[in-house]
């Protein structure tokens, strides 16, 4: 027995305006200082208003979101009652906007306690709206949360089924002057979620669809909303992708270069759809090893040919061929990262890869010597052959 999880979603231009039809009395508002800035706070708060709600903001979300932020936005969101939470943003307001939630209905609770098991019979004080800000983390219609343990320096992979969104807004105005940096990190991230949602040990029916989608899209797509930032159909289309992938590996769960990736992010501070992107191909290649078949399935929806045995290393090719594409590194070296500070830096990566629970989900699970060998590929740009 397994579960299919969704948010209502609400896409394409205009997706806004469901805002205005909300009933409540109060919404807080989670998101940070750049959308702040950038009049993306102000989107939100004046169709709020206009359907009578009264409004207030948390706007200190930082990237990779701390325990310490998140307790101090539940604080904030008791003192306020609101009976709706809205996250606007990326995967960091999001997954901190789904945690200050919880502790909001559960100010006994921990952040670092919440997990799919507890129940935690949520929305007896308010609902969740998420409205992604960038196409890439999948965060607006999935149950995952992503904090990070700064006194430990490690991502923690939280979150319940029941801190799913109630309502996802996917709307392309608040991508459409994404700068290209950003739009390629996002990117890689939505193409990394539908490979792994489609490759994991936990992959099923209702997904593989919405992951081979998501896959395509990315493909067609993403060298356009890069390289071409003002196309808005590339824009719309890498913003459904984003919400496809996020269903697609949200209720199939995500794998190796999750694991991988949350791990990079933490020690070195790398942007997570630049990490997890940086670390696909390796996975790629050194689960494929043992197990080619789903990757055979991805390699023939793309119309790239050969067989199944080498259907691994030609996906993880073509995954090279995009990031070179849109300027995204191919190795930790490309990505700045001395050997100096690889080697300094290569327990700890592999300690907290190993921790984290995404890593259970692979269909080839590595062992410590097995990832110190993976990191060293990464590091220096080799092919994996084990």
């Amino acid at each position: 027995m397994w579960y299919f999880n969704s948010p209502l979603v609400v896409f394409g231009e205009d997706a806004l305006n469901e805002l205005v039809a909300i009933q409540g009395h109060r919404a807080f508002v989670v998101t940070d200082s750049t959308l702040l800035q950038l009049g993306h706070v102000d989107r939100v708060t004046a169709r709020l208003k206009e359907a009578g709600l009264e409004v207030r903001v948390f706007a200190e979300v930082e990237p990779d979101p701390s325990l310490e932020t998140v307790k101090r936005g539940a604080a904030q969101m008791a003192d306020f009652g609101p009976d709706w939470i809205v996250g606007l943003g990326g995967g960091s307001c999001m997954d901190a906007a789904k945690a200050m939630w919880v502790l909001y209905e559960h100010p006994e609770m921990a952040p670092e306690e919440i997990n799919p098991v507890v129940p935690l019979v949520l929305r007896q004080k308010a609902r969740l709206i998420t409205i992604p800000t960038t196409s890439g983390t999948g965060a607006e219609a999935t149950w995952a949360i992503v904090l990070t343990d700064t006194a430990e320096n490690r991502k923690l992979a939280l979150g319940s089924r029941e801190n799913m969104a109630d309502i996802a807004i996917v709307d392309p105005v608040f991508v459409a002057a994404l700068p290209p940096q950003v739009t390629a990190d996002t990117g890689m991230d939505v193409l990394t979620h539908a490979v792994e949602g489609y490759t994991t040990s936990w992959h099923n029916d209702f997904c593989d669809g919405l992951c081979l989608k998501a896959i395509q899209l990315v493909m067609d797509y993403l060298p356009r909303a890069v390289l071409v930032g003002t196309d808005p159909e590339a824009r719309e289309r890498m913003h459904n992708a984003a919400t496809i992938a996020g269903l697609g590996f949200g209720n199939a769960l995500a794998a190796m270069a999750h694991a991988m990736g949350h791990s990079l992010g933490a020690v070195f501070h790398t942007p997570h759809g630049r990490a997890v992107g940086l670390v696909l191909p390796y996975t790629v290649e050194f689960t494929g090893l043992t197990a080619p078949d789903r990757y055979a399935d991805i390699v023939r929806f793309l119309g790239l040919g050969g067989s199944a045995a080498d259907a691994p290393r030609l996906l993880a090719e073509r995954i090279r061929s995009l990031a070179r594409e849109i300027r995204q590194p191919l190795s930790l070296q490309d990505a700045g990262i001395t050997r100096a500070q690889f080697e300094a830096a290569l327990p700890k990566l592999v300690e907290n890869a190993e921790n984290d629970a995404t890593l259970v989900a692979s269909a080839r699970i590595p062992d410590s010597g097995e990832l110190s060998r993976l990191y060293a590929c990464v590091m220096e740009g080799r092919a994996v052959d084990f």
